[in-house]
């Protein structure tokens, strides 16, 4: 399960509370980051927040921590949605256009491949942005734990 803190912002009456997630880079964990250009670029952002609501039984108030969860499986089919499918795409664009190309008894060229194996990525892509989306949307992280308040 990966693990997250979570800062408390406001918590209602119907059961749901809104935290807020500091989102972390790797690049502040590295030796090599005086050095790194990466993590110069990486430091001339804002740190990102990311705010969203979760259920609980429990009152919390402002300020409080919690320590979130959320299974590894989740993380793993996004990455796999968002990265592999794409490919997957860009192969199957081009396996078509080769295949519809040959019927037709014409000279294949790259030329004319290339742009409908970039379609097949871009429309994958899409499909696994919106499918991603579905599952985000379907995965909630639970509270693991109540930390107290910052200090």
């Amino acid at each position: 399960m990966m693990e997250e803190m979570a800062k408390v912002i406001q918590c209602d009456d119907k059961g749901w509370v809104t935290v807020e997630v500091q989102v972390k880079n790797a690049c502040s964990h590295c030796d090599n980051s005086d050095s790194c250009g990466t993590s110069a670029v990486a430091s001339a952002f804002s740190p990102k927040v990311q705010v969203f609501s979760i259920p609980s039984d429990n009152q919390y108030e402002p300020g409080q921590l919690l320590r979130l969860g959320l299974p590894e499986s989740v993380i793993l089919k996004a990455a796999a949605l968002i990265y592999l499918l794409p490919l997957l795409g860009l192969f199957l664009g081009a396996g078509l256009a080769t295949l519809i190309l040959s019927q037709f008894e014409v000279e294949v060229s790259d030329l004319q491949v290339i742009p409908v194996a970039l379609m097949g990525a871009f429309l994958a892509w899409l499909y696994a942005r919106r499918a991603a989306k579905k599952m985000e949307h379907t995965s909630q992280p639970v509270i693991l734990a109540h930390l107290g308040h910052t200090l």
